[in-house]
């Protein structure tokens, strides 16, 4: 790798900004002054100095964000604030993504990345990757539910949605409202919107806790953020 793109991709400057250092004399590499932006290093091996500093190579990063209402799942957009506008500076890199999407009006577990491998693998419908919602809907959801949700079921506009396993965690018969937890393997469209739709009920707050085996952390508050462990990123990659 060169050493330009070295030290731009760990986020020590723009590659101008990089070369000009280097010119100065301010980088190291195995204890020798290299003053060359083409320079080839190896990140796995080499020992990189900036200003005295020993900087360490991390290519792939992955955030757990509570995604807050009113945010959507997007890079960047003129009208509405994003998931990546609440990651802070050094966290921020221009090679960050959501790993799918989560509705604007839904809370909740959204992973930021810039592993296109992984992303693929967590997405791909093959994979089948579970994803658990929990959700308060109007309506007196059923055994009668739990067992179409099972057998799949058939949303507007005809799109099948396979098996999803519904859970009732609490009726309010007098106020006719519910409490569910769902698991669903894929990621359709306003899904499970549209699958609690075709029981004849509504969804009126809708929150993602768990992708794959990777739970959301009760730690963090809506709008926070933090790094997967390496626990949670070896088991994540397993999904």
């Amino acid at each position: 790798m060169r050493l330009d793109k070295f030290l731009a991709d760990m986020q020590l400057g723009s590659r101008k900004e990089v070369k000009s250092y280097i010119k100065k004399g301010l980088v190291q590499v195995n204890q020798v002054t290299v003053k060359q932006d083409k320079f080839q290093v190896k990140p796995e091996t080499d020992e990189i100095f900036f200003d005295g500093e020993k900087i360490g190579y991390q290519q792939f990063f992955y955030y757990m964000l509570n995604k807050p209402a009113g945010v959507i799942s997007a890079t960047r957009d003129t009208q509405h604030k994003t998931v990546m506008d609440f990651l802070q500076k050094p966290d921020f890199r221009p090679d960050l993504f959501p790993v799918g999407r989560l509705d604007k009006d839904t809370e909740g577990f959204v992973l930021l990345s810039n592993d296109g491998n992984l992303a693929h693998r967590l997405l791909a419908p093959k994979k089948h990757v579970e994803k658990e919602y929990f959700a308060k809907v109007e309506g007196i959801v059923s055994q009668a539910d739990v067992t179409a949700f099972a057998k799949g079921l058939l949303l507007d506009k005809g799109e099948l949605a396979l098996p999803g396993e519904l859970t009732i965690l609490k009726v309010d018969e007098e106020n006719e409202t519910s409490e569910i937890s769902l698991i669903i393997h894929e990621g359709k469209f306003h899904q499970v919107k549209r699958m609690v739709q075709a029981v004849g009920k509504k969804v009126v707050y809708l929150r993602r806790d768990r992708i794959g085996s990777v739970r959301l952390d009760k730690a963090l508050s809506l709008g926070e953020y933090r790094p997967l462990t390496d626990e949670e990123l070896a088991v994540l990659s397993k999904s």
